[in-house]
């Protein structure tokens, strides 16, 4: 067993903890593979931290440290050479939290969003909270590889569309979009005057040597109507911890953004503040680490899929810990309740705009991988 292997390989019991992807199934033999956050330990690095800010014993009212700040710019101009401003960090509590600011800050009640499907849920459900209106055009297919399909963009926007919801890397199709296909968003935005958020979440989560590129880095022009939202959450296991960042250049934008969260939004945690910082300046060879476990996750996916249960559909991967998987063949009115029938609990694709469709979550120890996808084919095999 490699050395790789054997950090990401211990199995941790999460039962009767607070665990929301564990809590689910309480009681019940179903292996819960839905909600995105990983079965690792976040890196020692970062407990270290976290073991030294709690001994301090005294948590009130946080702001971030200059050198968590610094240690954010310095990730960004080191992983991907963007020159970050300190001024142009809004911290939030949860990408969520800035999905519904963004909604209320940039679009009026009766204007709209617009993205494209499948997606996060909340793409669509922040808008529609605020009580924004969604436009929805879907993904396009080359093959197995999901692509943006320009003409449903243009046929789906409205002279009241005023926001284009981006997801890169995507989540749940894996994609990691190019250079190209980047330049052509900008310059979609730039020709209907949309601002864009372009939630790049999983920016740290791409396999097989992909290198990701923000969006708001692809022309001169491009931050003035670009903002972003980056978080160590998933990357490094950290969501429970509240912590994540918008990234917006533009004064007056960043403005409006803070004026809608005033009074609303709850400030970052001490421990959030103390992880993120860790995170981004010591975890480098934990995250390299994994993301070559990911990938063999994956390709374990792909093979027994193929092989055992080429019922289900698969596409290409190329970031994330998340597999979509087309079971349209299978032609269940209620997928997640099946597989939850054999002992497996899926994230529901009609709440990704597809009905057709389940995700996976496959940020666990190999072994758990085994046990889910086990679990999977009887679920298929049942139906024969």
């Amino acid at each position: 067993m490699s050395e790789q292997a054997s950090i990401f390989d211990t199995v941790y019991d999460r039962t009767e903890t607070d665990s929301q992807k564990w809590q689910k199934y309480e009681g019940k033999d179903i292996l819960p593979m839905w909600v995105a956050d990983m079965d690792f330990h976040a890196p020692e690095v970062v407990l270290d931290a976290l073991h030294e800010r709690i001994d301090h014993g005294i948590f009130g009212y946080a702001r971030p440290e200059p050198s968590c700040t610094e240690a954010v710019i310095e990730m960004l101009e080191r992983e991907y050479g963007w020159k970050v401003e300190a001024e142009w960090l809004v911290w939030l509590p949860g990408l969520v939290v800035g999905l519904n600011v963004a909604s209320r800050a940039f679009c009026q009640p009766n204007e709209s969003v617009l993205t494209t499907t499948p997606i996060y849920p909340p793409f669509i459900f922040a808008p529609k909270f605020q009580k924004r209106a969604v436009v929805k055009a879907p993904m396009g297919l080359d093959g197995d590889r999901y692509v943006i399909d320009w003409d449903a963009l243009e046929a789906a926007i409205t002279p009241d569309t005023k926001v284009f919801f981006f997801c890169n890397p995507h989540n749940p199709c894996a994609r990691v979009f190019e250079r190209q296909e980047l330049e052509k968003v900008v310059e979609f935005c730039e020709r209907h005057d949309l601002l864009c958020c372009s939630d790049e979440i999983h920016c740290e989560l791409l396999l097989d040597g992909r290198k990701h590129i923000p969006l708001a880095t692809v022309s001169e022009k491009a931050a003035e109507r670009i903002f972003t939202f980056i978080a160590p959450s998933k990357t490094y296991n950290l969501a429970g911890l509240g912590c994540s960042i918008a990234i917006i250049p533009d004064k007056e934008l960043r403005q409006r953004f803070t004026m809608a969260a005033r009074g609303i939004v709850a400030e970052v945690n001490n421990l959030g503040y103390t992880a993120c910082e860790a995170a981004y300046r010591y975890a480098g060879d934990w995250r390299d680490q994994l993301q070559r476990y990911l990938a063999g996750n994956r390709d374990f996916i792909h093979d027994f899929v193929k092989r055992e249960i080429p019922d289900i559909g698969l596409y290409q991967h190329e970031a994330t810990y998340l597999s979509w998987m087309d079971v349209s063949r299978l032609e269940l009115s209620d997928p997640v309740g099946h597989f939850e029938s054999h002992g497996i609990g899926l994230s529901d694709g009609a709440f990704f705009d597809s009905k057709k469709h389940v995700r996976l979550n496959f940020g666990c120890p190999r072994s758990t991988l085994e046990e889910g996808l086990r679990r999977l084919k009887a679920g298929v095999d049942a139906l024969k």
